[in-house]
């Protein structure tokens, strides 16, 4: 790495852009250790200060990540997700060739809130299934999510149900594929027991995803608020070139 003194880019940003350049093409491998920032300040002759505030934005932008006592390590590459098309989490990471699971966090049969059952489409009061679960992809937490099910639309619900992909037993149950979903997207900072569940810091970026799916019949049978780590996930939009 070659810092510019005399150049008017500031250093920092030159630490920064060098540092994401050597991670991009491979130079720098995921989960290696980085030197410290006194490594840095003794070998460029800067201080300790712009090498903290080059490797802070790193983190912040989820290219680096800190361990309390260890140091700085190159981050996992994120996961793009497609906003195009539809797949539950267990497919989706599957067709990455890892290993999905789930963790339950909570469980209860509710009655369903004006709001629910407007969204939902569904009597009021009706009983609503509520599960909160964090999603797992090789054991490392990706995301939380909170569904939102019609009883009459799932029936009993089990602990294998909420090991694997919910949408394979909705799909049998109402003998009908699943079709389409409306999804909203929203940049969101991590709260204490998120951060928690997700191994991440609070206030640290994250990305909220309240989506409404259907049927192929037009019945909405989920609505689901999802909180996926910034730092591991990123979605992208295709779109066909403008007529």
């Amino acid at each position: 790495m070659h810092i510019d003194k005399q150049s008017p880019i500031p250093i920092y940003y030159q630490i920064m852009e060098q540092l994401k350049s050597q991670i991009k093409n491979g130079e720098l491998q995921p989960d290696a250790p980085l030197p410290s920032e006194r490594e840095y300040s003794e070998q460029f002759g800067i201080s300790r200060m712009t090498v903290r505030q080059a490797l802070s934005n790193l983190v912040n932008e989820g290219f680096l990540y800190r361990q309390k006592g260890r140091g700085t390590f190159v981050s996992r590459p994120k996961m793009e997700q497609t906003l195009q098309g539809l797949t539950s989490f267990t497919e989706d990471m599957k067709s990455r060739g890892m290993v999905p699971s789930s963790k339950l966090v909570d469980y209860e049969l509710i009655d369903s809130t004006a709001e629910l059952a407007g969204i939902l489409d569904c009597e009021h009061p009706s009983k609503i299934h509520k599960v909160i679960r964090v999603r797992l992809a090789n054991d490392i937490p990706m995301a939380i999510e909170a569904s939102y099910i019609p009883f009459d639309m799932a029936g009993e619900l089990h602990d294998s149900h909420f090991q694997t992909s919910i949408y394979e037993h909705i799909e049998q149950y109402n003998s009908s594929p699943i079709s389409h979903a409306k999804q909203e997207l929203e940049p969101s900072a991590a709260t204490q027991e998120e951060a928690k569940l997700l191994e991440i810091k609070k206030g640290a970026p994250v990305l909220l995803i309240k989506r409404t799916t259907y049927l192929q019949s037009g019945i909405a049978f989920e609505h689901v608020k999802s909180i996926y780590r910034g730092d591991r996930y990123t979605f992208v939009h295709y779109m066909d070139r403008l007529k």
